[in-house]
């Protein structure tokens, strides 16, 4: 039995080396290979053999079919390489023409500015901490001083999830407990975070909105912190980021999770305080929120805030690249419209 299935693997390497060009290669895979094959064929013949001779004529079918399969796999690279030098001698291929240059990606705006928080703020010792998009209702609004209820919670629409209590982060304040708690060891030890990350809330989608967007997060805890550390610490940052002659001024404001309170504003490095339509013509663009860190959160935190205080801030980051960029549709972030990523 067994001389049939080697007579079929001699007819078919002589056939295959018979094949000097594709579509014969083709047709031989066809005959030998293919859905109806001979080689196929002799496969499914197996269950109909004597229950003796099943186990070898199945095994020797098998490798023949495998070494059938390898010997195609180089006569076709054979092949490929005759026609591709025949295609050469003839002229059809110019290889005097210039290759064709590969268009490389670039980073997304989103990235960059990122990249560049990163980088000035750990410049001036703050470490990157990540902390988690889904979030509980504690960690969100409770222990950031949110208790139920609050009418604050109206600021911040939440996207819910099925499990009770779980939501999307709407801010990276809740990163914040994390890290006191990761980071504090017990309340002994002070740190400096900035937390970046994407947040989440049930917004009307419009052109300086949406439902997803980036914070950087800002928080330092020590002893003796107080808000003139606060202001000349965001002052600092703004020059860096906005140049040296950034001004920066500051605005009372509310927050929860911190008090005092206050909105930072740098002075439009567009038009140089002139007033122009990036600043509705008021010479200033809010950069962050910002505060001393509430001594009910930093109690969240671990920390005793009769001894430890701290301040903490969040930042745009798309809002400050639409400034520089005079970008005026924070949608184009997450369009994917390449007419404006290919700008970066």
């Amino acid at each position: 039995m067994l001389e049939t299935l080697e007579a079929q693997y001699a007819d078919a390497l002589e056939a295959l080396a018979a094949s000097d060009s594709s579509e014969a290669l083709d047709a031989w895979q066809s005959a030998w290979l293919g859905r109806r094959g001979a080689i196929t064929a002799s496969l499914r013949a197996t269950g109909q053999l004597p229950q003796e001779t099943r186990a070898a004529w199945g095994k020797r079918a098998n490798e023949i079919r495998q070494l059938l399969t390898h010997a195609q796999e180089e006569r076709e690279e054979a092949i490929c390489a005759a026609e591709l030098l025949l295609d050469l001698e003839s002229g059809f291929i110019d290889v005097t023409l210039p290759g064709r240059q590969r268009q490389a990606g670039g980073l997304h705006p989103s990235t960059r500015i990122l990249r560049e928080f990163a980088r000035i703020w750990g410049e001036m010792g703050f470490q990157v901490y990540r902390s988690r998009d889904v979030e509980t209702d504690e960690y969100n609004f409770q222990y950031l001083n949110f208790p139920p209820h609050h009418p604050a919670r109206d600021m911040q629409d939440s996207f819910y999830t099925t499990t009770p209590g779980v939501i999307l982060r709407t801010h990276t304040s809740p990163g914040q407990i994390r890290a006191m708690r990761d980071l504090g060891a017990g309340g002994t030890r002070p740190l400096r975070v900035i937390l970046p990350g994407m947040c989440y809330r049930y917004e009307q989608i419009t052109a300086r909105s949406e439902v997803q967007f980036h914070q950087v997060e800002g928080l330092a805890v020590g002893r003796g912190i107080r808000m003139t550390d606060l202001k000349g610490t965001v002052a600092a940052f703004a020059r860096r980021m906005f140049g040296e002659n950034a001004r920066v001024r500051y605005r009372a404001s509310y927050f929860p999770f911190t008090e005092p309170s206050m909105e930072i504003d740098v002075e439009c490095f567009l038009c140089d305080g002139a007033g122009c339509r990036v600043c509705k013509y008021s010479g200033w663009l809010e950069i962050a929120g910002s505060g001393m860190v509430h001594p009910t959160v930093l109690r969240n935190g671990g920390y005793d805030p009769s001894e430890w205080s701290g301040f903490a801030f969040g930042m745009g980051p798309e809002r400050s690249a639409m400034l520089r960029h005079d970008i005026h549709d924070i949608r184009y972030f997450w369009g994917n419209d390449l007419r404006f990523l290919e700008q970066f």
